[in-house]
């Protein structure tokens, strides 16, 4: 994806890291060197930079492991300047399940903390006055080292655990007024709390340190979208995608040109197609494969279709298409009756029909 660079997989999860990143990294060795004026405090501390991501990794992999004994896939950890993210599927709706998967996180952390305050003397770091405490700091040694990492793993599990959605803490939330509430009521709670303590995070933001400014903006509008993702879901539980169709679409043949695509394109509101032959479907074809083969106008749709697709039946649920879009990154299906093709499903169509069902709700919630 771009902006991101390919780490690798563990676990049998991708693991990317976004550029912005090495910003983080130049900005704490100028400033570590502005400071010191010292190379090796720049390399320990571009070093403690590293390793403390990797205690982030494996926070996010506390957070797949769980979510994965439940049968939930994580596509993707993500290396943030502000953290990591796992992209899990779906976060599970049981809240004993999304309890454990919010809390293995942290969890994860807490082991880390305590292997490392068994391995340093912890308490030699509180015993001496504040000035001998600070040259024993200075120091660039591994014990401090593992200290600040100590420290570092005591703040990861505290921050965390602040009851701001969509943090672990907010999720923990969550999950524990889920055992008495609805999902929808739940969620409505966690992400009014969250987002009010962005705003409190905001403000301090410009008396305390800049970097809160980033975090409050990323827990406000992180709350936000969770909070309106699960009233979505909400309104379109126990749908079915019938009930969504798209029935009048140009079905293509896989003897058309892209040229005949274009003018329809031009011609109408399409943007995608199925590609069809006696209603047997072949593959679709989408506004971002014309446009690329565009220059080619005699080229057959044939050769350019995607034949990886996937067809919905009419009776499965509108719920299971958005996983299929969070699995596929795809947002265009085929519809199907008895294996023919009936019509298409896509994310504008879904988006016009919350919007009604949106309008109907709150009709009779004011009637």
């Amino acid at each position: 994806m771009k902006g991101f660079l390919k780490l690798g997989k563990v676990a049998g999860i991708r693991l990317e890291v976004h550029w912005t990143f090495a910003l983080l990294l130049i900005w704490a060795g100028f400033i570590e060197f502005r400071n010191s004026g010292n190379l090796e405090r720049v390399a320990v501390n571009q070093g403690f930079i590293l390793v403390l991501m990797a205690c982030v990794v494996l926070h996010e992999l506390g957070h797949a492991l769980t979510a994965r004994k439940f049968g939930i896939k994580t596509q993707r950890i993500i290396l943030l300047p502000i953290g990591g993210v796992a992209t899990l599927e779906k976060m599970p709706e049981k809240p004993g399940q999304e309890l454990l998967v919010a809390l293995a996180g942290p969890a994860v952390n807490v082991v880390i903390a305590i292997v490392l305050a068994l391995i340093i003397p912890v308490k030699s770091y509180f015993n001496f006055d504040n000035i001998l405490v600070e040259e024993m700091l200075y120091a660039p040694n591994l014990q401090n080292f593992l200290f600040y990492l100590f420290i570092a793993n005591v703040m990861l599990v505290v921050f965390n655990l602040i009851p701001a959605f969509p943090m672990d803490g907010g999720r923990v939330l969550r999950a524990l007024l889920a055992f008495r509430l609805s999902r929808v009521e739940a969620t409505n709670i966690a992400a009014s709390i969250g987002q009010a303590l962005a705003v409190v995070f905001f403000i301090l933001g410009f008396f305390v340190n800049p970097f809160l400014i980033l975090i409050a903006f990323f827990i406000f509008f992180g709350a936000r979208g969770e909070n309106q993702m699960v009233k979505q879901n909400s309104l379109l539980q126990g749908h079915l995608v019938k009930e969504a169709t798209l029935t009048n679409i140009t079905v293509l043949r896989p003897d058309n040109n892209v040229q005949e695509v274009i003018d329809i394109l031009l011609a109408s509101t399409e943007k995608d197609f199925v590609v069809a032959q006696d209603k047997d479907i072949l593959g679709i074809i989408t506004q971002k494969d014309i446009i690329k083969n565009a220059k080619t106008p005699s080229i057959l749709v044939r050769d350019i279709m995607d034949k990886t697709f996937t067809a919905v039946d009419e009776s499965t649920e509108i719920l299971k298409v958005l996983e299929l879009v969070g699995k596929e990154k795809k947002s265009f299906f085929p519809v199907t009756r008895n294996s023919k093709l009936i019509g298409a499903i896509d994310m504008v169509n879904i988006g016009e029909f919350i919007l009604f069902k949106s309008v109907s709700w709150n009709k009779i919630d004011n009637s």
